[in-house]
């Protein structure tokens, strides 16, 4: 359990992407196509009068654009983007933004400070942090193993152990490993 509150206290600002790409409210969608290859990002926050009022991903384009056979260069980015914009203050954590997206069934959060825009994330950018922070707590674990013993959490009983041992897949303190062969 510290484990994953360790790895959710990541202040957002470590791992959001600042400058995100914006585009006018009043472009087309193949304007916003176009801006979102030559940045290569899969979506653009819609601004109007410098102020965040939606977001158009690559979805958006494809189901209410494409799908129905419309002309990206006649439809504005107004008409399809998604909106209200869902978006996550500059001093919220990593864990907080992936509350956020499980909520609110999003992959992108614009990140703001106050109203303006100052960064980005998705869920590839949490993706990353829980990679990096699963690689420490492995290499943690191996530095503190001793032989066949080592320390750490028994996945039998749930308790801090400097014994662990894998039985069967499993790693199970001293107590978990006797209960095991009386079985």
């Amino acid at each position: 359990m510290d484990t994953i509150h360790f790895q959710t206290r990541v202040p957002l600002k470590e791992v959001m992407r600042y400058k995100p790409t914006t585009v006018e409210y009043e472009a087309t969608v193949a304007r916003a196509a176009a801006i979102m290859c030559r940045d290569e990002v899969g979506s653009c926050i819609v601004l109007q009068n410098n102020l965040p009022r939606g977001i158009i991903t690559e979805q958006d384009i494809n189901c209410k654009v494409v799908a129905k056979d419309l002309k990206p260069g006649s439809v504005r980015v107004s008409e399809v983007m998604s909106t209200p914009l869902i978006t996550i203050e500059a001093e919220k954590t990593v864990g907080d933004a992936a509350h956020m997206m499980v909520k609110h069934k999003v992959r992108r959060l614009p990140v703001v400070d106050g109203e303006k825009v100052v960064g980005i994330v998705t869920v590839r950018d949490l993706l990353t942090v829980a990679t990096e922070i699963n690689e420490i707590m492995s290499d943690l674990i191996e530095i503190n193993r001793v032989d066949d013993m080592i320390m750490g959490v028994c996945d039998a009983c749930g308790n801090m152990s400097d014994d662990l041992r894998p039985v069967d897949g499993t790693m199970l303190c001293t107590n978990c490993r006797e209960e095991e062969r009386l079985v």
